[in-house]
């Protein structure tokens, strides 16, 4: 280990211990985060400003800054499925019209497939408006074997059908989803967890005296989950700042200026989204503002983990505690929108590469056929995309084949694919908040013994 690393990491350390000591300042959660954010940042431009882009000792210090990034991820991944599982259970039991749970599911994945195919054309007319096109893009070793790669699964992805996809949501071996195996896991253990529900409410009204064993056994085991994921929580400025690390000290400034262009342009698409986001909320009586200074550290999260999945558990606790959203609405909004629906993701990342490359085969993209056509895809294909990092392509994989257009340019836009898939996910996040909040609000479904002093 060289003088140079230990230095760093030294560094990375008393980051550590300030972050520590704001802490036990009882700051709050929100700033924490920032600080985390900040530091975090400022310390991979140091790597990569006084080391260089590469630098042997920039990778030996990020392997052990990983050990924080990653461990962190990893323990909000080891409790999405008991939490998933468990909440869904509980949601049910408490439930106290058994008719709620179909409104419920049917308002949020309502909102979620309407907010996918707003983002597709917002995708699209960003990109138009920038005249972005696949000509002219470069295509280096990296890409090269990308291309390849992604090449040898588009028969598999494009193979799979619409009606195969709504079975592979059903829990076949629900031990199995419950270790994530396939990229519909999530559903099919909200699945299993509802079911598990209704079973439990059934034997409660046949036999009585199992009531209140059945409850208080739900509310034990919902109890310590949920004390589990304030544990790991506490944990999210520490994780930020090395996940922000790693992400600003691994970014290359050519790629960046090379492919500014499409950059601009999805951050701008993502902005515009955020902002309809907003309106949605203020349309059931929702401040925009208080609504984004609630979510903004779990969207913090979401923008350094590139992680729906992951950011489970920080969403449901910030839509229970924060914008008096019920557990069950909760659950399933931040459930089905991992999978289901991400606005980012799968709405305006295909979107924007159909746009792109039409005009290479052939196609006016300003076709209102062709339009009309893209955008029922993207909503329909957009169940089931995975909610961890490289999800984006996934869907690139189903749209671009199904509309006749090539999947090369996923792969000509990879040097980059980082930096953007961070603010889609963030986005992803904020939609299924969104389809809780205004799920909750239309059906007047608030939690009145929430006090302000929760949020």
């Amino acid at each position: 280990m060289s003088i140079a690393v230990v230095a760093a990491l030294a560094i990375f350390l008393g980051i550590l211990y300030f972050l520590y000591g704001q802490q036990q300042k009882k700051h709050t959660l929100s700033r924490l985060v920032l600080f985390g954010l900040v530091l975090g940042s400022a310390f991979g431009l140091g790597l990569q400003l006084l080391l260089g882009e590469g630098h042997a000792a920039v990778s030996e210090t990020l392997e052990w800054v990983n050990v924080v990034g990653r461990g962190y991820v990893g323990l909000l991944k080891m409790i999405i499925m008991p939490l998933v599982l468990v909440s869904m259970i509980a949601a049910v039991v408490k439930l106290e019209k058994g008719g709620s749970l179909g409104k419920i599911s049917g308002l949020t994945i309502s909102v979620l497939l309407a907010t996918t195919a707003v983002s597709a054309l917002i995708g699209i007319a960003v990109t138009q408006a920038f005249g972005l096109s696949a000509e002219g893009l470069t295509e280096g070793a990296r890409e090269t074997a990308r291309i390849a790669v992604l090449e040898s699964r588009v028969d598999r992805v494009s193979d799979l059908t619409i009606p195969q996809m709504l079975v592979s949501f059903i829990p076949t071996n629900p031990f199995v989803d419950l270790t994530g195996a396939r990229s519909t896991s999530i559903i099919a253990v909200v699945i299993f967890g509802v079911l598990t529900g209704i079973a439990a409410r059934k034997v409660m009204a046949e036999k009585e005296e199992l009531e209140s064993p059945i409850r208080t056994f739900v509310d034990a085991t919902q109890s310590v989950v949920m004390r589990l994921v304030k544990m790991i929580m506490a944990l999210t400025p520490y994780g930020i700042a090395a996940l922000m690390a790693k992400v600003v000290a691994t970014s290359s400034a050519g790629d960046i200026l090379n492919l500014l262009g499409f950059i601009v342009a999805s951050y701008l698409a993502i902005f515009l989204m955020f902002l309809i986001h907003g309106f949605l909320v203020s349309l059931v009586g929702v401040s925009p503002k208080e609504y984004f200074q609630k979510i903004w550290p779990v969207l913090t999260f979401a923008f350094s983990s590139r992680s729906s999945a992951a950011t489970i558990p920080l969403n449901v606790e910030a839509q229970v505690t924060k914008l008096n959203v019920p557990p069950a609405i909760a659950n399933l909004s931040a459930s089905f929108g991992a999978t289901i629906g991400q606005n980012g993701c799968a709405g305006i990342y295909p979107a924007m590469l159909a746009v792109m490359v039409a005009p290479t085969v052939g196609i006016d993209p300003m076709d209102i056929n062709f339009i009309l056509s893209l955008v029922a895809i993207i909503a329909i294909s957009s169940f089931g995309i995975a909610g961890v990092g490289g999800g984006a392509t996934f869907a690139a994989l189903i749209v671009l084949p199904a509309m006749g257009l090539p999947v090369t340019i996923a792969a000509l836009l990879i040097s980059i694919e980082p930096l953007i898939d961070m603010a889609r996910t963030a986005l992803n996040v904020s939609g299924a908040m969104t389809a809780g909040t205004i799920t909750s609000r239309l059906l007047k479904n608030k939690q009145p013994e929430l006090t302000r002093a929760n949020t």
